[in-house]
């Protein structure tokens, strides 16, 4: 049941069940005054349909009016009986991304606001439209014109009167209560962004009935909400509201409650949503999904969000699981969990890397709706998430941090370090109920210059910890690392015993790209298969898509290769090392990277897959272990928002996952790209050295740890030296010394690692010449 437009993305804005069906908007990357995109109305049996009133555009707001009885999403007004009514782009242009109760007249006046920070005002019974702020597409910009005028526009001298002075661009989120309409942005006008995530971007406002946005904080934010979600605050002038984004060190949560701004934080999941453009986010939500707890996706992970949270009730935001789809807005309906994503981009934006296939995007973009039982919210990914609170900061005595999130994580650590000339004394407070009452849980001298690593026992419980610092210190870094329970053996599941293993004497391999939205096209022993809607795989002629399918065939890169050690991998002048998950380490027979849902990268080497960034995102230097399974994997490719893989062993029994020919030839295997986190435990073999020729005081290259759970290292030299380990906590080139060894001739030293140690990055260093090896196993 997918769908399509004709532009460079089709995301999916808003999914809502109203009036016995549920309705669906599309959008495309920057379309303010229309496009092909759809208004979808989607019948109990699954039918499907396109409304006619359908204008397209950018929308990704949805509201239902109460005292209208009236569905709002995108530029659509649905009454109780799926009647349909549309605002013209022409008379409200702009990439509507919120929809808010008035504050004056909620009874028959609603709030739009804007991707480029317009704000409306709209009568819901008449459509008539008031522009309160200005669109800032409307600053002499010619229909149609591409995304990058925009750009351009916005760094030019302010416009017209009417228009918003807000830092930022790329509004997410819009929501009203206690005297004010709350708006988010997550972007930022400036070249950097297409290299530096850590720049200042995106912006937090308000707005008061008059005037302009007024800046909260700046900052990237997306959602706004609070316990009303889409039907708005049934007690505006009492009820909380909430705001999520984040910014280099950690996600970061607002709460308003009595007319006053509170700060939380809370680690990041993964690292594909950043990016200082914003592009990379879509639509995080926090939503009702009729459970006692409301729902919040951000950052890759779902989360449980407490209907009533605000400062004095503050416990209670828990992670479920991580998750690898781009999901746009949920629901529930019928009974399941009902996810609108971004699956299938022509355009890649700004995802572009010499470690993928030239010519591999679809030619046309399409996504398509995941159903879930509500159970399965907990069952993807284990949530590895990490945050800081400082890095390498300069503190004056007695600063207190923001409070940090501390339940909900089987494994809790703490990074401490500064480089003061004296010892600095940390205290750890906690806010055990949620209740905004403090008390010390810890008190942690670190010596000048030094590290320490704090592991949590499990008996430290509490909602929310923050730091303090008994004196002013320089380079100060307080980095939390945590993770739920992996609890995934390293056996895949048996819906994946159909993929070929090293020891498979016959495999069924092929090429496989999308040949448009309704259908992928399959080349193997030089026959074009095309896969349609009904997942029928048959034998075709064609020769234009058999030369398309071709000429995306995966290749050896000379940016990926293997040693005796680890594989090596260079992106943009750097180089890391990855582990091998056998001892089969023949890395040349498979694809190793693509775009498997929008702006989102996996990278399949060595027998694992890993979640690996964008580049604008920082890339390698945050990629992750997603699943390791050892198989003979050929390709990938995603299509009708599944996943496809060939590398499939040609006497593989029936599989409700299994696609064959009718020839029986050709066999791929099917399903969601989340299915991959039950392939198997992330694990694997390597180091920086394998019997290497290191020099004294020539650090190795960096050593992935991201993903990884249950780390023991062996430690040998040929001569009387000290090796040390260092370890990176942020990804970004922020170094700290974890340990030493001592080595001497024919010993070898053996290291496990504490449970709950984790770090993105590890290195080694020795003080002598020598041979030597440092080489982790992970389980």
């Amino acid at each position: 049941m997918s769908y399509a437009n004709r532009e460079g993305e089709c995301g999916t804005g808003a999914v809502v069940p109203w009036a016995g069906k549920l309705w669906v908007i599309t959008y495309g990357p920057h379309l303010p005054f229309g496009s092909s995109d759809k208004l979808w109305e989607i019948s109990p049996d699954l039918s499907i349909r396109a409304r006619p009133e359908s204008v397209g555009g950018t929308p990704a707001n949805r509201m239902i009016h109460t005292e209208s009885n009236q569905l709002l999403i995108g530029p659509y007004f649905i009454n109780a009986q799926g009647n349909v009514r549309v605002i013209s782009p022409d008379h409200m242009p702009g990439r509507l991304t919120g929809t808010a109760r008035h504050l004056t007249d909620p009874a028959n006046k609603v709030y739009y606001a804007t991707m480029e920070e317009g704000l409306y005002e709209v009568d819901v019974h008449t459509l008539e439209v008031r522009t309160l702020i200005k669109d800032d597409n409307q600053r002499a910009r010619p229909k149609g014109s591409p995304e990058e005028s925009t750009l351009v526009k916005k760094n030019q001298p302010p416009g017209p009167e009417g228009h918003s002075r807000l830092p930022g661009y790329h509004g997410k989120g819009l929501y009203s209560g206690q005297g004010r309409v709350v708006y988010s942005n997550n972007g930022e006008m400036d070249a950097r962004v297409q290299t530096d995530p850590t720049i200042p971007s995106g912006a937090l406002a308000e707005w008061k009935g008059e005037g302009d946005w007024s800046l909260i904080r700046r900052n990237q934010f997306t959602e706004v909400s609070g316990p009303g979600g889409i039907t708005g605050s049934a007690h505006p002038e009492t009820d909380p509201v909430w705001s999520v984004g984040w910014d280099a060190k950690s996600l970061i949560l607002m709460a308003l409650d009595k007319g006053r701004w509170q700060t939380f934080r809370l680690p990041k999941p993964s690292h594909s949503y950043d990016g200082s453009h914003g592009w990379n986010t879509e639509w995080p939500r926090i939503r009702d999904i009729g459970e006692s707890d409301l729902l919040m996706t951000m950052h890759g992970a779902f989360w449980r969000f407490p209907r009533n949270f605000r400062p004095s009730q503050s416990a209670g935001i828990t992670p479920r699981s991580a998750y690898l789809k781009v999901i746009g807005d949920f629901c529930r309906w019928n009974d399941l969990i009902v996810l609108g994503c971004d699956d299938s981009a022509k355009s890649e934006f700004l995802n572009k890397r010499s470690l993928k296939t030239e010519g591999a995007a679809p030619p046309q973009s399409h996504s398509n709706l995941w159903f879930l039982h509500p159970k399965q919210l907990d069952e993807f990914g284990p949530v590895v998430a990490r945050g800081s609170l400082w890095l390498k900061e300069t503190l004056a005595a007695d600063t207190k941090s923001d409070p940090f999130l501390f339940s909900g994580f089987a494994s809790r650590g703490l990074y401490l370090a500064h480089q003061s000339d004296e010892a600095v004394m940390f205290t750890v407070w906690v806010d055990a109920e949620g209740n905004d009452k403090w008390t010390v849980l810890r008190e942690i001298s670190v010596q000048a210059r030094e590290t320490t690593w704090v592991d949590f026992a499990a008996a430290e419980k509490g909602a929310w910890v923050r730091l303090s610092v008994n004196k002013s210190a320089r380079g100060v870094v307080a980095s939390f690392h945590y993770r739920t329970e992996d609890q995934r053996s390293n056996s895949a599941d048996a819906d994946f015993d159909c993929l070929a293993s090293a020891s498979t004497q016959q495999r069924r391999g092929g090429v496989l790209r999308s040949l448009g939205s309704e259908r992928i096209g399959l080349v193997f022993n030089d026959q074009l298969y095309t896969i349609d809607q009904s997942l029928k795989v048959s034998a075709t002629k064609d020769d234009s898509a058999f030369k398309n399918v071709t000429a995306c065939a995966p290749s050896l890169m000379p940016s990926i290769k293997a040693d005796a050690a680890s594989i090596v991998i260079e992106e943009d002048g750097k180089r890391w090392r990855l582990p091998f998950a056998t001892t089969d380490r023949d890395i040349a027979t498979s694809r190793f990277c693509r775009e498997v849902a929008t702006e989102r990268d996996l990278l399949n080497v060595g027998g694992t897959f890993f979640e690996l960034p964008a580049r604008n995102a920082q890339g390698m230097a945050k990629v992750r272990a997603v699943s390791t399974h050892g198989r003979k994997i050929e390709d990938f490719c995603t299509q009708f928002g599944m996943l496809f893989i060939t590398g499939i062993d040609a006497d593989a029994k029936p599989n409700k996952h299994l696609l064959r020919s009718a020839d029986g030839s050709a066999a791929v295997w099917v399903g969601a790209v989340d299915d991959l986190w039950r392939l198997g435990k992330a694990r694997g073999q390597g180091g920086p050295w394998k019997e290497s020729a290191v020099r004294s005081g020539v650090y190795s290259d960096p050593y992935l740890m991201s993903g990884y759970d249950q780390c023991a290292v062996t430690v040998e030299g040929d001569a009387a030296a000290t090796v040390r380990l260092e370890v990176d906590v942020d990804g970004t080139g922020v170094w700290l010394p974890y340990t030493s060894f001592k080595t001497s001739p024919g010993k070898a030293i053996h290291h496990t690692f504490p449970k709950a140690f984790s770090a993105y990055w590890i290195r080694a260093v020795t003080d002598h010449d020598m041979t030597a090896t440092v080489e982790f196993e992970y389980r």
